[in-house]
């Protein structure tokens, strides 16, 4: 028996490779798909099975291009209904792996198709559960993201009934390898390690305590933020199946030169720039959409980006084929090329640029007292500013400055000092405003991280909020 988590930090996103007597099933996929053929290959086995768990609705998953190359079925739980062909399983069956065999467990309750699989050893012993979004560490999956015509509450409790009845009968010593970890916005109280055992989740889980169904749609349901816009575009574009990546990336990976480029600005593409943040505040071309590959880039892309407009990219030399390979893992297929030579070619040419002014917190706590136009800008979520902001700042969380945002509440007099927790998410809401014509603005380094740290700066908590 050979199993290997192949862990994917920007989306905490777990897929799974298992292998016995060379025969290999993979397990919730991501889209680019070359790193199981390559295992496989390496290890003399080839892949048998590709299991979904459901329709994820924070990634592209990669079974359609995976079930093409290698001509291994997609296998989906009971009631999973797709335009392309998949084997949609039965409650309980089996599937024989080398040795080993694989249990499908239906467990609707985050959506009504998600369902575990049950690995068992050579003895028919259950040895891991692989549980998809029903069952992470330290919770389990939300149930207001795919509800069809239900109410949380409904798909509560019927996730109420698949852990009584599915999770909590299995043995302690089962490990549990769930699809996602922590900064996934799919649960809402995830732990920092990426699997864990049945017996302690049974301890430590606040789903898996012992309660009334009442009680646990009431813990399932409270506090949950609002789902990334994405989540619902996602889904359906894992049910009703996509381009495969060779085609996206043949398309996004061309190199444009600037006399293409500036074509393309005029008809309404988007430029998307994948730079480190320092390297952008520095110069970048006016109207550009920041998000650099160094953070949470490919949740910000779906979370801000439309996917109806065509992207064209500026990237650091060699970044371009990640670039659009992160982007496709959230449903991105209009990508019409990349700035060749980058920002320095464009540069270099004469072509206008623009910047943003970067200071050091201190730099604020001067400022504060001295001008009555200073505007602080606090792009967090509403719960980080709740627990501590600068007094008088306006919250603007980054999450809801979509393409559709409303920025025409700031004055041409105001002077605007945008901060987030460490610098990363600013420099995105900066590159927004920016491109909806306010200019007067900075970008504060080290974020609220380096601001709650000067003496002079006097601090709010919103308790409305937090209680």
């Amino acid at each position: 028996m050979f199993i290997k988590q192949l862990y994917t930090g920007c989306l905490s996103e777990a897929a799974y490779y298992i292998e016995s007597e060379g025969e290999v099933a993979i397990i919730d996929p991501l889209r680019d798909t070359d790193e199981y053929i390559t295992l496989a290959k390496e290890r003399n086995a080839g892949i048998k099975y590709i299991f979904e768990t459901h329709f994820h609705a924070d990634f592209v998953s990669g079974h359609i291009d995976l079930g093409n190359k290698t001509g291994a079925p997609i296998i989906y739980g009971p009631g999973a209904a797709t335009t392309y062909k998949v084997y949609n399983s039965k409650d309980n069956e089996i599937f024989k792996l080398g040795k080993l065999s694989i249990q499908v467990l239906h467990t609707p309750g985050h959506t009504l198709e998600s369902s575990c699989y049950l690995l068992k050893d050579e003895n028919d012993k259950p040895y891991a559960i692989f549980t998809g979004d029903t069952l992470f560490v330290g919770d389990v999956g939300r149930p207001d993201l795919s509800s069809g015509n239900m109410s949380s509450q409904e798909l509560a409790g019927i996730m109420y009934d698949t852990i009584q009845n599915k999770i909590l009968p299995l043995a302690d010593d089962v490990l549990v390898y769930p699809a996602h970890g922590a900064g996934s916005s799919c649960g809402k109280n995830m732990g920092p390690e990426t699997f864990s055992t049945i017996g302690k989740q049974k301890k430590t889980n606040y789903a898996l305590q012992p309660q009334s169904k009442e009680e646990f749609i009431a813990a399932v349901t409270d506090g949950l933020a609002a789902a990334p816009k994405y989540f619902a575009i996602n889904a359906q574009i894992n049910m009703q199946g996509y381009e495969s990546l060779d085609a996206v990336k043949q398309k996004g990976l061309t190199p444009l030169l600037i006399d293409d480029f500036k074509k393309l600005q005029k008809e309404d593409v988007l430029v998307l720039d994948t730079r480190h943040a320092s390297l952008f505040t520095g110069g970048f071309i006016p109207g550009s959409i920041f998000i650099g590959l160094e953070g949470r880039f490919a949740e910000w892309a779906g979370s801000l980006l439309p996917f109806d407009k065509p992207l064209m990219l500026v990237t650091e030399p060699g970044k371009e084929e990640e670039s659009v390979i992160r982007l496709s893992r959230v449903g991105f297929d209009k990508m019409q090329g990349y700035l060749k030579g980058g920002f320095e070619t464009w540069q270099s040419a004469g072509e206008p640029v623009d910047l943003i002014i970067d200071i050091e917190a201190d730099e604020l706590a001067m400022d504060i007292p001295h001008d009555p136009n200073l505007v602080v800008v606090d792009v967090r979520r509403e719960t980080e500013y709740a627990d501590g902001h600068v007094k008088n700042a306006q919250n603007l969380p980054l999450n809801e400055m979509n393409d559709l945002v409303n920025l025409a509440h700031f004055e041409d007099t105001q002077n605007l000092y945008v901060h987030c927790a460490g610098g990363y998410r600013s420099v995105i809401a900066s590159s927004l405003l920016k491109r909806e014509g306010v200019h007067n603005l900075r970008n504060v380094l080290g974020g609220w991280g380096k601001i709650k740290q000067q003496e002079s700066i006097k601090i709010e908590k919103e308790s409305s909020v937090l209680n």
